[in-house]
């Protein structure tokens, strides 16, 4: 990745042609413009309208988002969460000879769902048909992955510590981490408890979730919306892979035990809004 970054961005102002442009100028708009931008997080539409309309965002372990209205989608789910915070700031700004395209650099930190990151970001901007610097393309990663575990990890099913599930599933449920943490980047292992009747609306997660049944009956479907016809039955020793961002739903049969685990943070996306536990 920041390979290809270092070549885009050496493309781009090696290629710089046409009538000549006050850089010096461009480069000074380019920073007032991202700062502007930085302070308008508390505003989505205003966030928003910084973005080309077939711009890309590229969030670091997930797919590329592209276009007004995925973007859109994903920076609702985001800045709805919990507690979510942004803050970044350029450091740098360098635009093209032709000043039709630029780039500024920086940090960031960001709060998710009670978890933050901090990390480094740069943002290619274009100028677009009438005048406007625009950003084309959002790129950012973390400072720092998660820590490897420091030694093996062996858990006697007696040791196990049940507990309520996060504010993003309903209540009803327990949980029980294994290895690492499912709210903070890096592998977890976690354990769920649940009764009858349980179910969780339609939802998707930023990473891929790998579910096992490990006693007890439960069904998934696939889809935007909760439909009866497209739920498979799961028993004892069933296993699910759920790529990230596919939509899903989730109804326990029976009162059933099963163990997820992935890459974290393990974040709880909505279809509707209105579903999340979070929020009532």
């Amino acid at each position: 990745m920041r390979g290809w970054i270092g070549f885009l961005l050496i493309g781009l102002f090696l290629s710089g042609c046409g009538s000549s442009a006050n850089v010096e100028q461009e480069r000074e708009a380019l920073m007032r413009l991202d700062r502007e931008w930085a302070a308008s997080v508390k505003d989505l539409d205003k966030f928003l309208s910084f973005y080309a309309p077939d711009a890309s965002v590229y969030p670091p372990g997930m797919p590329v988002t592209t276009g007004e209205g995925p973007i859109r989608e994903a920076l609702s789910q985001m800045f709805s969460s919990p507690g979510f915070s942004l803050e970044f700031s350029p450091t740098k700004a360098e635009v093209s000879a032709s000043g039709d395209v630029g780039y500024t650099a920086g940090t960031y930190q960001a709060t998710v769902n009670g978890v933050t990151e901090k990390g480094k970001y740069v943002e290619i901007w274009k100028k677009q048909p009438d005048g406007q610097w625009k950003v084309a393309e959002d790129i950012f990663n973390a400072d720092s992955g998660g820590a490897p575990p420091a030694s093996h990890v062996m858990v006697a099913p007696g040791a196990l510590a049940w507990g309520d599930p996060p504010p993003s599933l309903p209540p009803g449920s327990k949980i029980a981490v294994i290895s690492g943490d499912p709210s903070k980047p890096g592998p977890f292992v976690a354990r769920a408890q649940v009764p009858a009747g349980y179910k969780i609306a339609p939802h998707w997660h930023p990473g891929d979730e790998n579910l096992t049944v490990l006693s007890g009956t439960i069904a998934v479907g696939m889809g935007d919306a909760w439909d009866d016809s497209k739920l498979q039955t799961l028993g004892p020793g069933g296993y699910v892979g759920i790529p990230a961002e596919m939509r899903h739903f989730f109804l326990a049969k029976t009162a059933s035990t099963f163990q997820v685990h992935g890459i974290g943070p393990l974040v709880v996306n909505y279809v509707n809004p209105a579903d999340d536990p979070s929020k009532k």
